[in-house]
C-alpha cells in the first residue's frame, strides 16, 4: 500500500510539472504572439553572383510590410523575417553575416537565442550565394521553404545556394515551388528575378487569407538616384487590394526614371525622331512651358539638345538625361507615349 501512494504521489508530482511547463511555455508563447506582428507572408530573399545585388520580394496579409520583413545591406546578403515577426531578426542577422557568418551559421544564431522560434519563419543569403530558410514548428500552415535545390517544412533548417523562398499560412506548398522555379528561370536582372517569382507564388495560391501589402527591396553599392546610397531598389505597397499587380506597375516605373540607360538601347536622334521631339517641346500647351522655340526641321542642333535636357529633366529623366546625339529608346518611346495620350484627351 506504501509502494502504492508513493507511485501515486510521484505521477502526481510529474503531473503537476507537466501542467506547470504547459502552462509556462502556453504564457511564453502567448506573450509571444501579442507582442509581435503577424505576417502571413511569402517571400524570397536572393542574390545575382554576376555582380553581388542582394534584395527580397514579398507579399503578405499585413498592413505596409515593407519596415518589417525584407532587410538587405550591399556587399553584406538579404534577409526576410516573416510568421510572427521578430523585426530584431534583420538588423542581427546583416550583422553577423558582416562580422563572417555564413547564411547558416547567422540563422542559427539567431534563432538559438529566441525563445519564440518555433512561430518564427526566416530566409537569409549572403554574398557568397549561401542560402538558409527556416520555418518553425509552430507556423500555420502551409509553411516550409526552399533554397537552391533543397526543401523542408518545419521545425528544420533548409539550406542551398542562391536563393531562400518561404511562407506560411499558405493555400498550399505550390507558393513557395512557383517561387523557386520563378526565380531559377527568369532571365534579366535580380530586380526582374524577384519580381517575376513573387507574382508566379501570388498565382499559384499565395495567402490562404489573401493580399494586402508588397515590398521588393535591392541592394547594390553606390546604385541610389545620386550614386550616395545603395538603394537601387526600395518600393512598398502599403494597402492593397492587389498588391503584386502594383508591384508589377511601380518596378516598371521605377526601372524608367531610377535606372541608367544601358549602353544597348541607344539610338541616334535622326532627322525622325528630332521633328518629333521638336514638335512636342514646342507645344506650350502640353506642359504649360515652351521647351523649344526653334523651327521644326529635323536638325538636332545645340539649341533642340539642350530643349531635349531641359524637358527630360521637367519630365524626371534625370538619370538618363545625355550631352551627345542620341536618346534612349525606352525615355523616347515614354515620350511619344505620354504625348500621344494627351492629344487623345484633349480632341
Amino acid at each position: 500500500m506504501r509502494r502504492l501512494l508513493t507511485i501515486c504521489s510521484a505521477i502526481a508530482g510529474f503531473a503537476a510539472f507537466f501542467l506547470l511547463v504547459t502552462a509556462s511555455h502556453q504564457e511564453q508563447l502567448h506573450r509571444t504572439l501579442s507582442s509581435d506582428p503577424f505576417a502571413s507572408t511569402f517571400s524570397i530573399v536572393g542574390i545575382d553572383p554576376a555582380n553581388g545585388d542582394v534584395g527580397v520580394a514579398v507579399q503578405s496579409k499585413f498592413p505596409n510590410v515593407r519596415p518589417i520583413v525584407p532587410w538587405a545591406a550591399a556587399g553584406v546578403g538579404a534577409l526576410a523575417t516573416q510568421s510572427f515577426v521578430n523585426v530584431s531578426y534583420g538588423a542581427k542577422g546583416l550583422a553577423l553575416l558582416r562580422n563572417g557568418a555564413r547564411a547558416e551559421e547567422a540563422l542559427r544564431i539567431l534563432i538559438a537565442n529566441d525563445t519564440g522560434r518555433e512561430v518564427r519563419q526566416v530566409g537569409i543569403v549572403d554574398t557568397k550565394g549561401n542560402a538558409a530558410s527556416w520555418t518553425g514548428k509552430e507556423c500555420f500552415e502551409w509553411a516550409g521553404g526552399i533554397t537552391g535545390s533543397s526543401s523542408g517544412g518545419k521545425g528544420v533548417i533548409v539550406t542551398g545556394k542562391g536563393f531562400a523562398a518561404q511562407g506560411n499560412t499558405l493555400v498550399g506548398k505550390e507558393t513557395v515551388e512557383a517561387l523557386a522555379k520563378t526565380f531559377l528561370e527568369t532571365k534579366g536582372s535580380l530586380g526582374d528575378k524577384l519580381v517575376a517569382a513573387i507574382v508566379a507564388g501570388g498565382k499559384a495560391g499565395g495567402d490562404r487569407r489573401g493580399e494586402q501589402s508588397a515590398a521588393l527591396l535591392v541592394k547594390r553599392k553606390g546604385a541610389g538616384y545620386d550614386g550616395t546610397t545603395d538603394d537601387l531598389i526600395d518600393i512598398s505597397i502599403y494597402d492593397h487590394a492587389h498588391p503584386l499587380q502594383e508591384l508589377e506597375r511601380l518596378y516598371k516605373l521605377h526601372k524608367l526614371y531610377y535606372f541608367r540607360t544601358d549602353a544597348t538601347n541607344l539610338t541616334k536622334v535622326d532627322a525622325a525622331i528630332c521633328k518629333d521631339l521638336q514638335t512636342i517641346m514646342s507645344n506650350k500647351s502640353y506642359k504649360g512651358f515652351l521647351f523649344y522655340d526653334g523651327v521644326v526641321n529635323g536638325i538636332f542642333d545645340a539649341k533642340t539638345k539642350k530643349a531635349l535636357q531641359d524637358f527630360m529633366g521637367w519630365e524626371n529623366y534625370d538619370v538618363r538625361v545625355r550631352d551627345d546625339d542620341q536618346i534612349d529608346r525606352e525615355v523616347l518611346d515614354d515620350i511619344r507615349k505620354n504625348y500621344s495620350e494627351w492629344r487623345a484627351v484633349k480632341k
